[in-house]
């Protein structure tokens, strides 16, 4: 079991950092000058990683209760989906929103 619990967690990590990633494609693909290309594909994973730490981390400076903690967590992977999906990364979008779903999913299922 600890096993299973290992692995879910290094999943929800990778998601996390998958998110990161997403945003970031998402704003160096827009159809805008380089600067702006260059904020948005930079400052748009800061932001999120800013407020992540902030709030959702285990170890936040502002921990909040469990269950908006949970809602913070999935909007922030539906954000990454759609980012993905307005970047032109249809199937990449559905795949990575399906396995941060389940895996969020079987994380808070078993209340890790």
């Amino acid at each position: 079991m600890i096993m299973i619990q290992s692995v879910l967690l290094l999943v929800l990590f990778l998601v996390e950092l998958g998110s990161l990633a997403a945003f970031g494609y998402w704003g160096f693909h827009m159809d805008k000058g380089m600067l702006m290309k260059i904020l948005l594909g930079i400052g748009t994973p800061l932001v999120v990683a800013i407020i992540w730490g902030t709030f959702i981390a285990p170890k936040a400076s502002i921990p909040v209760s469990l269950p908006l903690r949970a809602l913070l967590q999935l909007i922030v992977f539906t954000l990454a989906a759609a980012a993905l999906y307005a970047a032109g990364q249809k199937q990449l979008a559905v795949g990575f929103l399906a396995v941060a779903l389940l895996d969020w999913t079987l994380v808070h299922a078993m209340k890790l």
